[in-house]
């Protein structure tokens, strides 16, 4: 049966949301490689190969394939993993593939981003040229312009230039045969699922300009330019597609890290983010989840109220590197410092005289840091808490 799919890698728990991401010609699934991962916190991602790349058997398709011959591949993989609907993103032709099911098969996806690709790749003539060529000479001449096509001057992933050379040349030259027929020019109006697209500035392959076409004809689509980004985008940008497709998928994570930021500021929440490991990284997303996309998004209380709660509730269990970090908050929150003092009077009543002795130090120091003071008043303010 693994003969008649192609090669994947499944990460993340078997119970998330299920997410399967697409590669573009020429490499394997280790195009996600600095993606993949970060999103497995949250979903059960799904990487697959293109037939004749990586490790998928170069017999999956044959002379004269089509786009939807490999969207028959991917629903194929998606029903042998039990996936009934599924998250989908793609690059270049793994984008393509990603667009063949949004309008063939919407039934089965519950979301899309595409990622430098396009509706049609332009002359079919220069595809079909480019197969014989492939059929007739192997890989190598090609290869020599794969960091050209695929990236920025000066910058290369060795790996997926492996790939690219070790690639089945009668699978590449099928594949090279579906991007020459495929066009759903005239079918993007008829997408309904929520959809992504992705475009690198520098990209000389599929430009911001066909991107914009999708995501013109595309109901409600959404579109991303990444500076800086030239065809494997994921490669060579991975914090930036990594944060365009968490926004697309995750709802209100997404929302919640909006305003994770609006409280506590980008500076912390980069620090955060750049501490981040495959181990930490599911806490990170509860947090953003859970905290900020649910409890602090929730109308009932403002902010200002939010924070006059969660100063009280961090003194009463003796927080104080917390405390500090959401005095911060407060003030962007619009508590001034007398307010704050106030609040914290309070916890000396319900929380003890020694906690609250404690919170009007770590305050007193970072009101005076936020006024731009030195900040030596703290331990006066402690040893006037204890008399």
């Amino acid at each position: 049966m693994t003969e008649t799919l192609p090669h994947h890698l499944a990460e993340g728990p078997a119970s998330a949301p299920p997410l399967l991401l697409g590669p573009s010609l020429g490499t394997s699934y280790a195009l996600w490689d600095a993606v993949a991962p970060e999103l497995s916190a949250a979903h059960r991602v799904v990487r697959w190969d293109l037939p004749g790349h990586g490790g998928s058997p170069p017999g999956l398709i044959g002379p004269g394939a089509t786009v939807g011959d490999l969207a028959a591949l991917v629903l194929a993989l998606a029903d042998a993993l039990g996936l009934g609907r599924f998250a989908y993103a793609g690059v270049s032709l793994g984008g393509a593939v990603g667009l063949h099911l949004a309008v063939h098969h919407p039934e089965r996806l519950t979301s899309l981003a595409v990622l430098c690709s396009s509706a049609h790749f332009g002359n079919g003539t220069a595809w079909r040229e480019r197969a014989r060529r492939v059929r007739d000479e192997g890989m190598a001449w090609l290869v020599e312009s794969a960091d050209a096509r695929w990236f920025t001057p000066g910058f290369s992933v060795p790996r997926l230039v492996r790939d690219h050379r070790e690639a089945d040349p009668g699978a590449y030259a099928a594949c090279c045969d579906a991007l020459a027929a495929f066009d759903l020019r005239d079918r993007l109006g008829e997408i309904t699922v929520p959809t992504l697209l992705v475009a690198g500035r520098e990209d000389p392959a599929t430009p911001p300009a066909h991107l914009r076409e999708i995501a013109d004809a595309v109901p409600g689509a959404t579109l991303v330019e990444l500076p800086g980004a030239s065809h494997l985008a994921p490669a060579q940008c991975p914090a930036a597609v990594l944060s365009a497709l968490r926004t697309q998928l995750d709802g209100p994570a997404a929302g919640g890290m909006a305003v994770r930021r609006e409280v506590l500021g980008d500076a912390h929440v980069d620090r955060a983010q750049a501490r981040q490991t495959p181990f930490t990284a599911r806490f990170q997303d509860f947090v953003s989840r859970y905290a900020w996309g649910e409890i602090w998004t929730d109308p009932t209380l403002s902010r200002r109220e939010r924070s006059m709660i969660t100063l009280t509730a961090l003194v009463a269990h003796g927080h104080d590197d917390e405390l500090a970090m959401h005095v911060r908050a407060a003030r962007r929150n619009g508590l001034t410092a007398q307010e704050i003092g106030a609040v914290l009077l309070q916890t000396a009543v319900y929380c003890g005289v020694p906690a609250a002795n404690s919170a009007f130090a770590t305050a007193q120091r970072v009101l005076a840091e936020e006024d731009g003071e030195d900040g030596k008043g703290g331990e006066d303010a402690r040893a006037e808490g204890r008399g």
